[in-house]
């Protein structure tokens, strides 16, 4: 698991393009704990994990290597994104899904 997990968190921070610190602070936890995280040295707390999996908006599951790939749109994070549009936007993606289910 160490492994796969380090490998997973840094390839997740730097494509969101941040530092180590940066990603801390924004998880909520000290920077040093990232570092110790992405160098294989400690394995994350259940809290850790579960913080860092929100923030990047993935499964747990996928960061600890229970799973190979990324569900980028877990039922949520779709959410999110679809209620972040403006009204036009919203009523398009549903008219999309109404025509893909009538398929």
């Amino acid at each position: 698991m160490e492994n796969i997990f380090k490998e997973r968190l840094k390839t997740m921070r730097e494509m969101r393009g941040l530092t180590q610190s940066q990603l801390a602070d924004k998880v909520g936890i000290p920077s040093t704990s990232i570092s110790h995280l992405e160098s294989g040295s400690r394995k994350p707390s259940f809290d850790n994990l579960r913080r860092l999996a929100k923030f990047f908006e993935i499964s747990t599951d996928y960061l600890i290597g229970n799973v190979d790939s990324i569900d980028d749109y877990a039922p949520d994070a779709l959410y999110r994104d679809i209620n972040s549009l403006n009204q036009n936007d919203r009523d398009m993606i549903e008219n999309m899904i109404k025509l893909m289910k009538q398929k």
